[in-house]
């Protein structure tokens, strides 16, 4: 397999979390089991293969690498993927793609939807998708992936199968959806992304960005430019009810030791023990 970026895989409860992320360099994840992407700033050439694409922002080490994305499904003759991005962004990016069409000489084949905040996208039977507003420097959007489950209305429990089977057939709605938050991405964000959406805090599995965490970086300058500092996370500890919560988009401004060091003096428990560090 060809490989050109160092991913990071990791595994948690049926769901394998893949992808690359650092400010200012990269970031691109891949959610293998769901079959979506979010975030293009590279494309793994194995990542070719999932056909639905979520961006959250146009920052280039988020979105840089989507006329690779598209050129190559076409190249191996896959379908055209579908990919999600702040309404506002849609016209730009598919100017980028026709600029690389000219000077490619090959189509650049894809369907650009356009999300709003409160935007909700059916992916498959089970699954949907929620589009909410995160605070950064351009229009920036989180997504929540929700598992979808209908139950039986409790005013039905006790009729019969033939009884509820007649009651479907003639129109009355007889479950009610329940929607479980199983995995959330923030993208780049301040404080407010999270705070401003609860079900960030609620999903089983959670990617946020923790950009700096040097004590000596300045909050309010930090958050200006539509960051988190660990700091943030510290202050926020008892909200967090996630299986998991992975932190990336470090700045490439700290070596790896620094980031675990500095990560553990702030977090001694580290989530109790549930936060992963992507490097």
């Amino acid at each position: 397999m060809v490989e050109n970026i160092p991913l990071i895989s990791h595994h948690h409860d049926g769901l394998t979390i893949e992808g690359f992320s650092r400010a200012a360099v990269q970031t691109c994840w891949r959610i293998n089991e769901l079959k979506l992407l979010f975030d293009v700033g590279a494309q793994p050439w194995d990542f070719m293969g999932t056909s639905t694409l979520f961006i959250s922002h146009a920052h280039l080490d988020h979105i840089a690498s989507l006329p690779s994305y598209v050129s190559r499904r076409r190249m191996m003759k896959m379908d055209p993927p579908v990919i999600y991005l702040p309404d506002s962004a849609v016209d730009e990016a598919w100017n980028m793609l026709q600029t690389f069409r000219r000077l490619d000489r090959g189509a650049m084949p894809c369907e650009l939807v356009g999300l709003n905040a409160g935007d909700e996208i059916e992916h498959g039977r089970e699954y949907l998708v929620t589009a909410v507003p995160t605070r950064h420097t351009i229009t920036s959007l989180g997504f929540v992936v929700y598992h979808r489950r209908h139950k039986l209305k409790p005013e039905f429990a006790e009729l019969s199968g033939p009884e509820i089977r007649d009651l479907k057939l003639a129109g009355t709605e007889i479950t009610t959806e329940h929607r479980v938050p199983v995995f959330a991405y923030t993208g780049d964000t301040s404080p407010p992304g999270l705070d401003n959406n609860p079900e960030f805090y609620k999903a089983k599995i959670l990617i946020s960005e923790l950009t700096f965490v040097a004590p000596e970086h300045r909050k309010e300058k930090i958050h200006k430019h539509g960051h988190m500092h660990v700091d943030d996370y510290r202050h926020r500890a008892d909200r967090f009810e996630n299986e998991l919560v992975i932190a990336g988009h470090l700045s490439t401004r700290y070596h790896d030791k620094q980031v675990k060091t500095m990560v553990r003096r702030a977090l001694p428990g580290m989530l109790n023990d549930r936060m992963k560090l992507w490097i």
